[in-house]
């Protein structure tokens, strides 16, 4: 079966996984192990997520399921996004919550908003949408925080509920997203400009890594990309710090975080924020 969700299009045979690890082929039908569980569900300020010019000063809530479509060695979340691609998947997926729970709570803690985050928001795109459009019925906007690699198809079926996004632009070199998240970087680009072209609130984020991809000509590729598209997008540079399978790499010189800013300025964008600092 070929599954949807994501821009691998994967091809997942009886008894199969996807690269996400979550999306399983059952005797001929595409089963999501993910929809109705959550690994995470919080109350966070949404520039956390990290949003500037959404909704500021809100406090909204956050929620998100194990599995991921990268494989990012520097993951943040490695320890719920990279869960269900072990040999021995997890017999426990999550905690059982369903759309109209979700809804409930937002309700309950008088949140304006539900965003999709601390996993990939594609793999769980069903469980997403149904939830979603329940936010939607009774007045809640609805948030994806998202590495960019969702299909055409995920996001058509989720556009008509999403309200503002945040996009990670990794960088601009198709062999780092090959080698380092075992992806590619052209679906990321259509879909940076299909949310803007949908007038979905976007904002990016840039992970700037020591000796990875903090090179000038990377920098400045990525803030001509976004200033073509509107030099009001926001950029957010945000400073790494060891972790996972990069537990050996100091973290991000701030000089290295003004020096990505000042490209940015050079290439005219607007709204520059430097984050994790």
């Amino acid at each position: 079966m070929r599954c949807l969700a994501c821009a691998h299009y994967c091809q997942i045979a009886p008894d199969g996984f996807g690269i996400c690890g979550t999306r399983q082929n059952q005797n001929g039908k595409l089963v999501s192990r993910v929809y109705g569980h959550v690994a995470a569900i919080h109350v966070d300020p949404i520039e956390k997520k990290p949003l500037y010019h959404f909704m500021p000063g809100s406090e909204i809530l956050s929620i998100g399921t194990l599995g991921c479509n990268f494989r990012c060695p520097w993951c943040q979340n490695w320890d719920i996004s990279q869960a269900t691609k072990q040999r021995n998947k997890p017999k426990n997926w999550g905690q059982k919550i369903s759309p109209e729970e979700i809804v409930e709570l937002a309700k309950k803690y008088k949140t304006p908003a539900v965003a999709y985050t601390y996993n990939e928001p594609a793999i769980f795109i069903e469980f997403a949408h149904d939830t979603a459009k329940l936010a939607h019925r009774i007045g809640l906007k609805n948030i994806f925080v998202t590495n960019g690699f969702l299909s055409k198809e995920s996001f058509e079926y989720i556009k008509p509920y999403l309200d503002a996004a945040n996009v990670d632009l990794k960088s601009m070199d198709d062999k780092f997203y090959q080698k380092f998240c075992g992806a590619r970087l052209q679906p990321v680009l259509d879909i940076i400009r299909r949310f803007h072209d949908a007038k979905i609130h976007i904002e990016i984020t840039t992970l700037i890594i020591p000796g990875v991809n903090d090179s000038d000509a990377n920098l400045r590729k990525i803030s001509k990309f976004i200033a073509d598209l509107s030099p009001e997008i926001p950029w957010h540079i945000s400073r790494f710090f060891p972790a996972y399978k990069m537990a050996d790499t100091p973290p991000t010189p701030l000089k290295s975080l003004d020096r990505a800013a000042a490209i940015g300025q050079q290439a005219g964008l607007e709204h520059i924020y430097i984050g994790n600092i």
